[in-house]
């Protein structure tokens, strides 16, 4: 990151993810209000990033696909359901290699992280009339599984230009604005860059476990009947429980859902699935105990477990802000009406949707 910060012909953009405004302003000593997303922007554009956006965005974009292959998946009757959430990269090599029979009900969608360097590298390089491989795209994640992710082989455009170049976890952004000695109490917040900018609350709320869920059914009931439901009609699945269940009716679908946090309650869930204990239609699966927030890449505190704590700001920012339903972002809207045309579209299928088995375990067959 230091080196392409450092060369004048690389465009070095960075996209933060949702949860990560919940807790990179405890090593400073700010509160959840001074620690904002424009704040930390503020200090990466100090660093000399040249653009900076955030994930939340690709979250709507997220479930714009995730809730249009479920919706298809529900009216098709296509394969077995539950469908599984694909955003979180632990989760899915958790599945690859215990329940390897699970994998084709896992969804094709990239991750927001994925999606985001996908646009960059396309989208965003078109409207800057660059060439992608002079894109540099970073992404601050609370998550050390998304290294990982962003170093598979298919998170490839058809050019071989990967997705997103590094993914770097909150601790190490922070290491970074005390190696550059920046101090985020004197910086002036500053607005994230558009269109990749703009980002709904129900975006923001992915950083929780319970919050893919609740923005993709906000969507699917739209998609499915061309009205909003009330932004808080799903509020069951949110909370720290490790196994949550609930039944939503989506334009008469009595749908079962099922919201699982940390990889010992993913286990008992799929081991009651096999077993035909349980039936569900959609599930949501987040390796880290509470979800994003409680990420192994986030600041740590000794014997404590901060997700609680952490997961009320971003419910309180969807609760304030204006833009609670992704399919409402302006940005979304116009991605989709001048390159992606719509969700599932044979551009959006390229960019934004992948294989489970584009990339192996070790000993997992093709």
């Amino acid at each position: 990151v230091l080196d392409a910060l450092d060369d004048p012909e690389t465009i070095v953009l960075a996209q933060i993810a949702p949860s990560i405004r919940t807790a990179w302003g405890e090593e400073f000593g700010l509160d959840a209000e001074e620690a904002s997303v424009q704040r930390l922007a503020s200090c990466l554009k100090e660093m000399g990033f040249d653009y900076v956006f955030d994930t939340d965005f690709a979250a709507d974009l997220t479930i714009m696909e995730e809730a249009s292959e479920f919706l298809h998946k529900l009216t098709h009757q296509e394969g077995d359901f539950p469908m599984f959430t694909s955003c979180c990269p632990g989760w899915v090599r958790f599945i690859k290699s215990h329940y390897p029979e699970y994998i084709p009900q896992v969804s094709t969608s990239k991750s927001p992280q994925q999606m985001f360097g996908a646009i960059a590298k396309s989208y965003y390089a078109d409207i800057l009339k660059v060439s992608p491989k002079k894109i540099f795209s970073v992404s601050i994640m609370p998550c050390l599984a998304k290294k990982a992710e962003c170093s598979y082989p298919n998170m490839t455009d058809s050019e071989g230009n990967v997705d997103v170049d590094v993914a770097l976890t909150t601790r190490e952004v922070n290491r970074l604005i005390r190696a550059m000695h920046i101090s985020p109490k004197k910086m002036k917040d500053v607005e994230l860059d558009m269109p990749l900018g703009l980002g709904s609350g129900a975006g923001n709320i992915f950083g929780a476990t319970g919050g893919v869920m609740e923005a993709a059914l906000r969507s699917a009931y739209y998609l499915a009947t061309g009205e909003n439901p009330d932004p808080d009609a799903f509020k069951d699945v949110r909370g720290m429980d490790g196994w949550k269940e609930s039944t939503f009716d989506i334009a008469g679908n009595k749908l079962k859902i099922a919201v699982v946090n940390g990889l010992a309650n993913a286990d008992r869930l799929l081991t009651a699935l096999k077993k035909g204990q349980v039936h569900y239609d959609f599930v949501e699966v987040m390796a880290c105990p509470g979800g994003c927030v409680g990420g192994g890449g986030q600041p740590i505190h000794d014997q404590k477990e901060m997700a609680a704590h952490r997961a009320p700001v971003l419910y309180k920012q969807d609760r304030e802000g204006t833009l609670r339903f992704c399919h409402e972002n302006p940005s979304i809207k116009l991605v989709y009406q001048d390159y992606l045309e719509k969700p599932l579209s044979e551009r959006a299928e390229e960019l934004l949707h992948t294989s489970q088995k584009g990339w192996l375990m070790p000993g997992e067959s093709e």
